[in-house]
């Protein structure tokens, strides 16, 4: 396996439990995954060890669908997930682990995602960028969805 890795943290003023369904339930992930420019594919996800998922987008106004997509090894809601990744046309030898953990902070939750065995650093370093704009939409998200309530 390539050995390229990545680690990406964020403390949001959210329980473990909030978190872990924003990124686990199809419907909330649809609205913080796409970044500006984009909006939300198909995405299913089944939440089970072996199961698979699919986090879809589309490039406005009209480009064609594309998505993540990958199977579950480890679920331990709310603490923690571990799955492959690989984009959509990428081959299997492209395929990489993400882990998400989900750790308590007072009243918060701290995530903290690992993501490994890129091929090379250029990759890797896109996929970082990739997971702070993530990371700073998912903020957004549950700012927005804290004020609705």
């Amino acid at each position: 396996m390539a050995g390229e890795k990545l680690e990406v943290r964020r403390t949001y003023a959210a329980p473990p439990e909030k978190i872990f369904r924003a990124w686990t339930d199809p419907e909330e992930v649809k609205q913080w995954f796409p970044p500006e420019g984009y909006e939300a594919a198909r995405t299913i996800i089944d939440l089970r060890p072996g199961g698979t998922y699919e986090w879809g987008l589309r490039k406005l106004p009209d480009g064609q669908p594309f998505c993540s997509t990958g199977t579950f090894i480890e679920i331990a809601a709310p603490r923690r997930l571990v799955y492959t990744w690989r984009w959509s046309g990428a081959s299997e030898a492209d395929e990489t682990l993400v882990t998400v953990e989900f750790a308590k902070r007072g009243s918060g939750t701290e995530i903290v995602i690992r993501h490994e065995r890129f091929p090379n650093a250029d990759l890797r370093n896109q996929h970082k960028d990739g997971w702070i704009l993530c990371l700073e939409q998912l903020s957004e998200f549950l700012k927005k969805k804290e004020e609705a309530r």
